[in-house]
């Protein structure tokens, strides 16, 4: 079984919705407020998923982001991690000429597959990586051989 990851927003910045928006993204693509507005609209963490026999590792690079900040639900077997990386232009004198660094608030959620351990979720923030172990459930059965009678 695997995680399915759904972001409906990521592909936002790929496909454009209309012609006419297409065109304006074309010769806006360098102005600093396209590259602020795009910084704090798309801040879609990085996630690496990984799987052993006994359990799903689940990472995030949410570096500049405050654990406090940090919100992970579970639902109808769905994880869903949130939280918000501010921008704060408080320094005086400065000007800045291109913004990279994404802000603003994201979501990631992960079906999980039916043979995890929800209960025993645990998550570990350390400089700047999430990360997340989801132990896979021993005692539901994935896979059996019926016998016909």
């Amino acid at each position: 079984m695997t995680l399915v990851a759904s972001n409906p927003k990521l592909y936002k910045d790929f496909v454009p919705t209309s012609f006419a928006e297409l065109v304006e993204n074309f010769f806006k693509e360098n102005s600093e407020t396209k590259t602020t507005s795009n910084s704090v609209l798309n801040f879609v963490p990085k996630v690496d998923i990984a799987e052993t026999e006994k359990q799903y590792e689940i990472s995030l690079q949410i570096a500049g982001i405050d654990k406090e900040d940090i919100k992970i639900d579970f639902q109808d077997g769905k994880l869903t991690i949130s939280g918000e990386r501010k921008f704060e232009k408080k320094e005086e004198g400065k000007k800045f000429h291109k913004i990279e660094t994404q802000y603003g608030s994201f979501h990631r959620s992960f079906v999980l597959p039916e043979h995890t351990n929800h209960e025993a979720i645990e998550a570990t923030f350390n400089n700047g990586i999430l990360n997340i172990v989801v132990p896979k459930d021993e005692k539901k059965v994935t896979k059996a051989t019926i016998a016909i009678k």
